[in-house]
């Protein structure tokens, strides 16, 4: 098999050995990361990694901002800082500074690990006013403390195999889509319309839009078929009279997202912990992602880099609440753009980051998205949630869930985190310090996950005992090679 080509990076260039094979690539040649493409086509693949991922960006500050009660106007500059921020982000982990930034084709925005456990800070707020200030504070002291902690994260990725990060991402996926269903059935659920047939029937044509798209078409719009699902769903709605244009209309063409809009920010122990436990989610996922985009590239993610990968993340985090966003990390479904479309340059992406930074500067583009009805929303987050519900199954496919080990620790990790979502009452009895921890089941989740890896396949024999499942057969199963092989149990 002929050798790949060799390539030079940027951040550490070296020469061609004297006397190197002739016709071999030179040793000076640009890794297809680090090179630039041509005007046009760097502004069109960058404009498709922001349709690929813009509704993933925008639906935390929905839901988080619909929580808090936010009106029509303040949604929209909540979406706009988001917008915003996630441009910085993917500068940061683009480009690159001093030892910042993985500088590999990433777009950061709003991970959705933090969805939930804002939600149950929210709820746990008398005041919902300081809801945003409190969770703004909480990420800043997470985002340090994870940029403080990333080179040592970096060494301790043994610690978070496939069967950790894709069950964490199971329940994801899976905490998020109660929003979805109750979007679905309207803006207000006091509202004597609430779950009508209308709103159902809303969400279901939606939900029906994307699917068609993603299975008849290809390319661009393919990856873009749940921005097209929410525009075209939203044109069916305006003749049932619940699409509301005014915060278009009331926007500003320019604005920029004032520093601490909603307030300076608060600092709580049990918003603080609740989010730490989000950056160890979040980090967990940048690494498996920086692992799989550096194969992917053809640049392997070795420990420096994925040490400068999360310090980007968590500074960029850290710096987000600034300017009224949220936590930030790498957005997965462009890694499978790369993979699909083959553009492996970093500057790509950043300059998807320049779109993203105009869009947030222009509160009339951030607006656009608050037109959407709640059950349009509701109809494209069935597919946008259970789409990253469906990536942590992925994920668990490739965990070894052929050990017993492994089964037992994402049956009891799962059920631990779906307490809160199918019981909402279950720790009604703890302090409310207490309850915005534990009601967060992707928090809960998570760290029974992480402890239950270390207690099974870590510490003692747990790595080497019941390697498989010890689970009965099945009627008219057929002796697997394996079971054949196995000894009998001695009498």
């Amino acid at each position: 098999m002929a050798a790949k080509p060799r390539f030079r990076n940027d951040a550490d260039a070296t020469d061609a050995p004297e006397g190197a094979d002739a016709g071999a690539a030179p040793a000076d040649r640009k890794h297809p990361v680090d090179e630039t493409l041509p005007p046009l086509r760097m502004f069109t693949s960058g404009l498709q990694h922001v349709a690929a991922m813009y509704a993933g960006v925008v639906a935390p500050p929905l839901i988080v901002g619909a929580a808090v009660g936010l009106s029509g106007t303040e949604l929209t500059f909540l979406t706009g800082a988001s917008l915003f921020t996630a441009g910085l982000a993917t500068f940061l982990q683009t480009l690159g500074v001093w030892k910042i930034g993985a500088r590999l084709p990433f777009v950061n925005g709003v991970t959705f690990a933090g969805v939930a456990p804002m939600l149950a800070i929210v709820d746990t707020t008398d005041d919902k006013a300081d809801a945003l200030p409190v969770i703004f504070g909480a990420i800043i002291v997470a985002g340090l403390l994870g940029f403080i902690a990333a080179p040592y994260f970096s060494k301790l990725v043994r610690f978070f195999p496939p069967v950790v990060t894709g069950t964490v991402i199971t329940l994801i996926g899976v905490s998020l889509l109660p929003v979805a269903f109750g979007w679905a059935q309207g803006p207000d659920p006091a509202a004597k319309d609430y779950g009508s047939t209308t709103y159902l029937t809303l969400a279901a044509i939606t939900l029906a839009l994307v699917l068609v798209l993603r299975r008849f078409t290809r390319g661009f719009v393919k990856q873009i078929a749940v921005l097209i699902g929410l525009v075209l769903g939203t044109l069916i709605a305006v003749p049932f009279g619940v699409t509301d244009f005014t915060p278009v209309i009331e926007a500003d063409v320019v604005g920029f997202p004032a520093p601490f809009h909603f307030g300076a920010p608060q600092f709580a122990l049990a918003a603080i912990i609740s989010m730490c436990v989000v950056m160890l989610v979040s980090m967990t996922e940048s690494t498996a992602d920086m692992l799989a985009l550096g194969e992917i590239v053809e640049r392997p993610a070795d420990e420096k880099t994925i040490a400068a990968g999360l310090r980007a993340d968590t500074l960029g985090s850290a710096i987000s609440p600034l300017f009224n966003g949220f936590m930030c990390s790498a957005f997965a479904q462009n890694i499978g753009l790369v993979a699909m479309t083959r553009i492996r340059s970093r500057f790509v992406v950043a300059a998807g980051g320049g779109f993203l930074v105009l869009m947030g500067l222009s509160p009339v583009a951030a607006s656009l998205i608050s037109v959407v009805p709640r059950p349009v929303l509701g109809g494209a987050g069935v597919v946008l949630f259970g789409s990253v519900a469906a990536s942590g199954i992925q994920t668990l496919v490739k965990a070894g869930l052929e050990k017993d080990n492994n089964v037992l620790i994402v049956a009891v990790s799962l059920a631990v985190g779906i307490i809160p979502i199918t019981e909402p009452e279950f720790y009604h009895a703890f302090p409310e310090t207490a309850k915005i921890i534990l009601d967060s089941g992707i928090s809960t989740g998570c760290v029974a996950a992480v402890l239950l890896n270390l207690v099974f396949n870590h510490l003692g024999k747990g790595g080497r005992d019941a390697d498989e499942v010890t689970a009965p057969m099945e009627p008219g199963e057929e002796i697997s090679e394996t079971r054949a092989a196995r000894p009998a149990p001695a009498r």
